[in-house]
C-alpha cells in the first residue's frame, strides 16, 4: 500500500472486492487537515486514478460539528478502530478468532461502541474502552478460581466446564435482536455489562477467554467456536482437528467477524425498517422512489405505514427514532464497512443514505465509486437493485445540474437537535 507523504496514518490499502487475487483501484486514506481546530482526522475514499482534491470524504464527523454537536470523543474512537483494522493482512483476515494474534478484536469491538456511544449521548466523558477490556480480562480469569481442577482433565470435560462457567455462573445469554428492541445486544461494553448477547458477541468474548487462558499456559490443545447461525443457540468450544473444519461456515475469522458485528449494527439501525423481503438499499431506494412498488402488493398496512412514517421523519430532519432506526449509526457503520474494504454494495448503501440527508455531490461521488468497484467484482446483484442504482444516478445528475442548487444548511439536517428519544 502507498501512503501519502503526511504524517496521518493510512488504513487499509487495496479493496480486494473481487477476491484476494484481484486488485482493486481504490484504497483508503485517513487525512488530518492541518488548517482543521480538531486535532482528530477526517476519513477519505480515494481512488488511485483521481486526484485526492476531487475524492469524497465520509460526511458523519464533519457534520457533527457544523451541526454545533462535538465530535472529538467519535473521532478519537474511529482513530481507534482504524488503528486496529490497519493491522488487517490478507492472513490475518483469515485467521480464526480463536488465534488471531495481530488484531485486538475486543478493542475493535469497544472502538466500535464508544464512536456509536458519543453519537448518541453527547456525554462529556468518553466510553472508557480500557475499564471494560479489564473487565474482560477479569472474567477470563475468573474462570481459574472455580474450574482449575479441570486443567487437568480431558479437553472435552474442559470445554464443558468453561461453558458451564460462562452461561451459567457468569449468566451470560444468547439475545437475538435484528431491530432496535434490544440494540445493547450489539455491543461489546453493554454485553459485558448485562450478560445478554448476539450470537457473535458471546462468540467473541469466548475466543476472547480461550485466548487468555493460552496465553497464561493453561490451554493445551487446538479449540474453535462453533457459531450457529440459528436464532437460540449459543456459541460451542470444541477441539479442532487438523485439516478439517478449515472452510466451515461455522468459524468466524477476524475478517467475518468485523464484517458480521457492523453489518449486524447497520441492519438494527437502518432508517427504513420496513418490508424484510427487500436488501436495505432496496428500501431505502424505495423510500426515494427509486423502485417500482407495483411489485409489492403483499405488503402490509404495518410495512407501508412505517415506510410513510420514515419519509416523514426524513422530511422533518428526525433522524432517531425507536425501532425505526437511526440515521448517525447507519452513516457510521456504513463508513466502517467501507473501512473494512470487504464489499462494493457497501458503497452504494452509503450513497444512498446520503441522498436522504441531502448530501447529493457526495452521494453522487459514491454511486460512482461503486459502479467502478461493480466492474472488478464478481457477486451477484439483482436486476431490480441495478434498476434502482441507474435510477438514482439519473436524479442525483438531474439535481446537481439545477441552477441555483445549494448544499443544504446541517442544522436543519438529521444531526441538529432534533431527534426523539431513542
Amino acid at each position: 500500500m502507498n501512503c501519502s507523504a503526511s504524517s496521518s496514518p493510512c488504513v487499509p490499502g487495496s479493496f480486494p472486492f473481487s477476491g484476494a487475487s484481484s486488485v482493486s483501484r481504490f484504497s483508503v486514506q485517513q487525512l488530518c487537515p492541518s488548517s482543521a481546530p480538531s486535532s482528530s482526522s477526517c476519513y477519505r475514499f480515494r481512488c488511485r486514478s483521481q486526484s485526492v482534491t476531487s475524492d469524497p470524504k465520509f460526511v458523519l464527523h464533519e457534520a457533527l460539528d457544523s451541526s454545533g454537536i462535538d465530535s472529538t470523543f467519535a473521532r478519537v474512537a474511529r482513530e481507534g478502530f482504524c488503528s486496529q483494522i490497519r493491522r488487517l493482512s490478507n492472513l490475518e483476515r483469515e485467521t480464526s478468532i480463536c488465534i488471531n494474534r495481530e488484531v485486538d478484536l475486543a478493542k475493535t469491538a469497544l472502538y466500535i461502541a464508544a464512536e456509536d456511544d458519543s453519537l448518541v449521548s453527547h456525554s462529556s466523558v468518553p466510553l472508557p474502552v480500557d475499564d471494560f477490556i479489564q473487565r474482560l480480562y477479569d472474567v477470563s480469569m475468573g474462570y481459574c478460581s472455580y474450574y482449575n481442577s479441570y486443567f487437568k482433565f480431558s479437553p472435552e470435560k474442559f470445554l464443558e466446564s468453561l461453558e458451564r462457567y460462562l452461561y451459567t455462573v457468569k449468566g451470560f445469554r444468547r439475545t437475538n435482536t435484528w431491530n432496535l428492541a434490544e440494540p445493547r445486544a450489539l455491543y461489546l461494553h453493554s454485553v459485558l455489562t448485562h450478560r445478554s448477547g448476539s450470537a457473535v458477541m458471546l462468540s467473541l468474548i469466548y475466543s476472547e477467554i480461550l485466548k487468555t487462558l493460552r496465553m497464561w499456559g493453561l490451554l493445551n490443545f487446538d479449540v474453535e467456536i462453533f457459531v450457529p447461525h440459528d436464532l437460540h443457540s449459543l456459541p460451542r468450544g470444541y477441539q479442532k482437528q487438523k485439516s478439517k473444519f478449515i472452510d466451515d461456515p461455522h468459524i468466524l475469522t477476524s475478517d467475518s467477524l468485523l464484517v458480521e458485528m457492523l453489518r449486524n449494527l447497520k441492519d438494527a439501525f437502518w432508517p427504513f425498517q420496513h418490508n424484510y423481503s427487500l436488501s436495505l438499499f432496496l428500501r431505502a431506494a424505495q423510500a426515494a422512489n427509486c423502485v417500482d412498488t407495483s411489485n409489492y402488493v403483499d405488503e402490509s398496512a404495518f410495512e407501508l405505514a412505517s415506510a410513510k412514517a420514515a419519509q416523514h421523519r426524513l422530511e422533518r430532519g428526525v433522524w432517531t427514532s425507536v425501532r425505526f432506526g437511526d440515521m448517525r449509526r447507519a452513516l457510521s457503520a456504513c463508513e466502517r464497512l467501507i473501512l473494512l474494504d470487504t464489499d462494493p454494495n457497501e458503497l452504494r448503501d452509503y450513497s444512498v443514505l446520503l441522498y436522504h440527508c441531502g448530501l447529493y455531490k457526495e452521494s453522487l461521488q459514491y454511486l460512482k465509486f461503486y459502479q467502478t468497484a461493480r466492474k472488478q467484482s464478481t457477486s451477484s446483484i439483482s436486476d431490480t437493485e441495478e434498476d434502482a442504482v441507474e435510477k438514482l444516478m439519473i436524479r442525483l445528475n438531474l439535481i446537481l445540474m439545477e441552477e441555483g442548487w445549494s448544499r443544504p444548511s446541517y442544522s436543519r439536517s438529521f444531526l441538529g437537535s432534533n431527534s426523539e428519544p431513542w
